[in-house]
């Protein structure tokens, strides 16, 4: 089994997810747990790994801040836009960007960072528990991670939602290789189990986009966005995994 690379689907992920109120949603809910952290780990510049960083919305939005960010991500194409993006919001300086699989960004660092961003890649990887250990191998002691990752509930209540019975009961497997469909959604008790065997403290969780991807009228996920974001956002428990 391979993790997933993006280098042949780029734009249509650009496109499908942080074109659309996706990743609109996302970014939001992310950022109201996201600047907490940030505040509580400074007040100087951090140091800060973006693993699978794809194009780099969050990472460049942290260079903005001051921080030093590391960017990796295995897709080729994801490092060059992420490289662009920095250019473009003129944070070049503050960053470093390395193509390689996360697992191997060890080698790649002077010294342990103080956060570890990990978001919507954990269901792509073929080995989660061998990922989670390289990350862990690369913080700080007090050092947080900020982890996001599909929930495979959340593909259980869609199928259920539109009556794909069937499909459900034979175990919902993946009908196209190549898709932003996720190779390896994830039972977040599962999840939490792994982190806990490996020494990470869990101290808060999100929901993310629990009413967005269920609405019957699509146009409502643009036009009622705010209320739709008003409704997520009491869904917070700040946090992350230590």
């Amino acid at each position: 089994m391979q993790d997933r690379n993006f280098d042949d689907i780029a734009e249509k992920f650009s496109r499908n997810i942080y074109g659309t109120t996706k990743g609109e949603l996302r970014q939001a809910i992310l950022w109201q747990d996201l600047q907490p952290l940030l505040d509580r780990l400074g007040p100087g510049p951090l140091r800060v790994l973006d693993a699978g960083g794809g194009e780099g919305q969050t990472a460049v939005k942290v260079a903005q801040m001051g921080h030093h960010v590391t960017l990796c991500d295995l897709s080729a194409e994801m490092v060059a836009r992420a490289r662009q993006a920095a250019v473009d919001k003129g944070v070049i300086d503050n960053m470093h960007f390395v193509q390689c699989a996360a697992q191997d960004i060890a080698q790649h660092l002077e010294s342990p960072v103080d956060l570890i961003l990990f978001h919507a890649v954990l269901e792509w990887v073929a080995e989660p528990q061998e990922m989670l250990r390289a990350l862990w191998s690369v913080l700080r002691p007090g050092g947080a991670l900020s982890l996001m990752f599909y929930n495979a509930n959340g593909l259980l209540m869609h199928n259920m939602v539109v009556g794909n019975f069937d499909y459900v009961q034979i175990g919902m497997p993946k009908k196209k290789k190549r898709t932003l469909s996720p190779d390896y959604p994830r039972s977040p008790e599962q999840v939490y189990g792994w982190l806990e065997e490996q020494g990470w403290q869990i101290t808060g969780k999100t929901g993310v986009r629990v009413f967005h991807d269920y609405l019957r009228e699509k146009r409502r996920q643009r036009d009622n966005f705010a209320a739709l974001l008003e409704l997520e956002t009491p869904l917070l428990s700040p946090g992350a995994v230590y």
